[in-house]
């Protein structure tokens, strides 16, 4: 992401970089609903492009898994200016920690409607098993593989 349109408070110039951003996701958004995927972001350097088309942009999530803050599998975390727009039941996908992978990720990525990403997170919280977990991260190698539609 180009610093200036950092839409982070470590911006100086972080009011004119949301304007931007709002302007980018009434225009180029390719999803509906709280979550926004800005298709052809002009902020995103090369380099940026490329990190987050083979997804290593994920990588320092680990982190927050050795931390503590998140396990390996789990609903996505999201920001909390899209969970302030979450319908009541879709709050429901917050009552378990967060993952890196989960559900919804192997069964489309961003390419889902975040009421079918919801969904897909809701019956993983209600049916969650160990065995689940590892077919999630063992399908999950195979999806990072593929080119996803909506970059």
């Amino acid at each position: 992401m180009k610093i200036d349109q950092c839409v982070g408070a470590q911006n100086p110039n972080q009011k004119e970089a949301m304007e931007l951003e709002k302007k980018l996701i009434e225009t180029q958004s390719v999803r509906k609903g709280p979550l926004y995927k800005i298709k052809n972001d002009p902020r995103k350097t090369r380099v940026g492009r490329i990190i987050e088309a083979i997804s290593i942009d994920e990588l320092p999530q680990l982190f927050n898994v050795l931390k503590g803050d998140m396990g390996l599998v789990g609903p996505r975390p999201h920001q909390p200016r899209e969970v302030e727009k979450y319908e009541m039941w879709q709050k429901r996908t917050l009552s378990i920690k967060p993952g890196v992978t989960g559900l919804a990720q192997i069964s489309g990525r961003s390419d889902l409607s975040f009421a079918d990403e919801a969904r897909l997170d809701i019956y993983y919280i209600e049916n969650w098993s160990l065995w689940m977990d590892i077919e999630i991260i063992f399908k999950t190698f195979f999806v990072l593989l593929k080119k996803r539609k909506n970059l």
